[in-house]
């Protein structure tokens, strides 16, 4: 199945793509994004993966867009030390797909799906420690966290035990076992979500570091982003949304926690974001039909204002193990 861009059209009403510009796509993918925004203005684009195969992609893409294209790999907050490197001015316009792609999810071997069998892996850089590792080698009390922070596992602990106790009887290395693993532990009836469904999502978040990276990025955002460049962000999951609400609405001069009984204070910090909209749109019906993976998109976006950076971010969930403790770990 070809690679279909959520939200398309309202990406490119709030990113407004002009002739000149430079537009940064921090999830590269299949390029869906990419090519939209080069067709619809006479502009640039850096396209910024870390999945091998999306470098692939950019470099057949290139000569169809005579220099306008250029690819940086890595994670997405690369493209901060890149444009320093570079020696940019700065961004016209920065979005963000986040969360895995389907063009992933649909190759068993890279080990994402729960419904496919192969390997227990999950990177989407294709290197570093792997799922595997991290089921393996992580003990109790960390899988449990893993579970429970990222995956919003309410049985998170029943189901770190249960890998543990498996873990001793054979190691686990491929998918169909670990979900096995895990419907058995959290147990009820079957219903429209696969009981594995939040603990692969859990593990998957931690392998890749994608709440660190994410935080790291929006930052490196703010800080390239020119005056009235815009920054986009199509999330997937609450987890992220989370966290783009409340740096976008902090930024905005919004603190988040307010209420009709405690109006939201502004912040000291100059506001270095305007919103486009305080609440976050959702897919149209249409594509939600056409498209199943739209249906959980969230799209948030801003303003850049002339204003300073804020002070980088802190991490959003002290309360996980740190990415850093599986590198230690791996073979």
């Amino acid at each position: 199945m070809s690679h279909v861009p959520v939200m398309l059209d309202p990406v490119l009403r709030a990113l407004e793509p002009r002739d000149g510009g430079l537009y940064i796509d921090c999830t590269f993918g299949a390029g869906g994004y990419t090519r939209a925004i080069l067709e619809a203005a006479e502009c640039r684009v850096m396209g910024v993966d870390r999945d091998p195969e999306a470098r692939a992609i950019a470099q057949q893409m290139k000569p169809a867009y005579d220099g306008r294209l250029a690819f940086a790999f890595g994670p997405f907050s690369i493209f901060d030390a890149v444009m320093e490197e570079a020696d940019s001015s700065g961004a016209d316009g920065i979005v963000f797909d986040l969360g895995v792609s389907s063009m992933q999810i649909d190759q068993a071997e890279r080990g994402f799906s729960f419904q496919k069998a192969g390997p227990l892996d999950m990177r989407m850089s294709r290197s570093g420690p792997s799922a595997a590792d991290a089921v393996n080698g992580l003990d109790l009390r960390d899988l449990t966290a893993i579970f429970r922070v990222y995956g919003e596992e309410r049985q998170a602990r029943r189901v770190a035990q249960a890998i543990v106790r498996e873990r001793e009887v054979e190691p686990i290395t491929d998918t169909l076992r670990l979900a096995e693993i895990i419907a058995k532990a959290v147990g009820g009836k079957p219903g429209r979500i696969h009981p594995a469904t939040r603990a692969f999502q859990g593990l998957r978040i931690y392998v890749n570091d994608e709440l660190g990276e994410l935080m790291r990025a929006l930052a490196a955002a703010e800080r390239r982003l020119k005056p009235a460049g815009r920054l986009v962000v199509v999330t997937f999951h609450s987890l992220e949304d989370r966290i783009v609400k409340n740096f976008l609405r902090e930024r905005a001069g919004l603190v988040p926690g307010g209420s009709r009984h405690q109006p939201e204070v502004m912040p000291e910090h100059a506001p270095s974001f305007s919103l486009l909209s305080k609440k976050a749109e959702a897919a149209s019906e249409a594509e939600a039909r056409e498209n199943p993976r739209s249906r959980s998109a969230k799209l948030r976006a801003a303003v850049r204002t002339n204003e300073p950076a804020f002070p980088e971010p802190e991490s959003a969930y002290p309360g996980a193990p740190s990415y850093q403790r599986l590198v230690e770990i791996a073979p």
